[in-house]
């Protein structure tokens, strides 16, 4: 354990651990579960990082897998300790966000309070963090047909708390965006909309707060056919968030995570830099600004 480690990165650190050596022995969840008398669905909690497990638990389960050697069962202990030690239910874990939330969404949310770095990659629009509510508001209007309004509503209360908790530790986490051009080229929303979040980019964008790169249409280069992603580099190691609609999934493989990590690299230093980026930006805002003043007044 790691001085100044959060509940969060021992928790995780935990069931990274049970779930190699699980995998390593050869063992199913439902092996687990029998030998140690627990439901499956408790087997399967731990492992996903649902719950903690409790150092009295730890124990007989450190022993069942083979990991005995006494500084690695130190550690893991005092990280179950660790893990258990949250004083009050975060934000996202309340019930209205729980029954909105995707549990992969909650996770995202979590290792966001916690990550040194994050990399977005966008398709489509500015990624969640750093959308405006009237954005993000407007975005998800476009899945009335999926979701009820109470469900939209709680999705862009969602976003305004992540974009307040990780605007917040400006300084502490470094944000890279990279964007394709065509994000920064539709009007989510409409003309002022649009205008009034293209600003707010640009601002966070020159005061260092996020660095923002766009991938130019004159660009060959695709970092991903079907999805955007999240790269979050946590204590312990890289992880993976693909969204695609409302459909996403967290990723915790090191070997896929650095592969993404090595293809967003790659063209993150093919891509435009932040000063054309930012001047981009610059030049969509005078021409979204020149329409709605040529717009004709009814």
């Amino acid at each position: 354990m790691t001085e100044g480690d959060s509940p969060t990165i021992a928790r995780r650190r935990v069931r990274l651990a049970l779930r190699e050596a699980r995998e390593q022995a050869g063992l199913t969840q439902n092996q687990v579960a029998e030998e140690m008398e627990w439901s499956h669905s408790k087997v399967i909690r731990i492992e996903r990082g649902d719950v903690s497990i409790s150092a009295n638990d730890l124990k007989p389960l450190l022993n069942y897998l083979g990991i005995k050697d006494k500084a690695t069962v130190t550690e893991l202990l005092a990280d179950a300790r660790l893990a258990r030690t949250r004083q009050r239910k975060a934000w996202y874990q309340a019930p209205e966000f729980r029954d909105t939330l995707t549990d992969d969404l909650r996770k995202l949310i979590e290792y966001e309070n916690e990550a040194a770095e994050i990399r977005s990659y966008s398709i489509y629009y500015i990624p969640g963090p750093l959308q405006t509510r009237d954005y993000a508001t407007a975005l998800m209007a476009r899945y009335e047909d999926e979701l009820n309004e109470d469900q939209r509503r709680w999705r862009v209360e969602a976003r305004t708390k992540r974009r307040e908790a990780l605007l917040g530790r400006a300084g502490d986490v470094q944000i890279l965006l990279m964007v394709d051009e065509s994000v920064l080229r539709r009007a989510v929303g409409g003309p002022a909309v649009f205008t009034d979040q293209l600003r707010d980019l640009k601002q966070h964008a020159e005061d260092g707060s996020v660095r923002v790169r766009m991938v130019p249409f004159s660009l060959d280069a695709s970092v991903t056919n079907n999805a955007s992603f999240d790269l979050l580099v946590l204590g312990g190691g890289e992880v993976l968030y693909r969204e695609t609609g409302l459909t996403d999934e967290m990723v915790e493989d090191q070997e896929t995570a650095a592969k993404h990590r090595a293809r967003y690299d790659r063209v993150w230093h093919e891509a435009a830099d932040e000063t054309d980026t930012i001047q981009f930006i610059e030049r969509r805002i005078k021409e979204l600004e020149r329409a709605d003043t040529d717009r004709p007044s009814r």
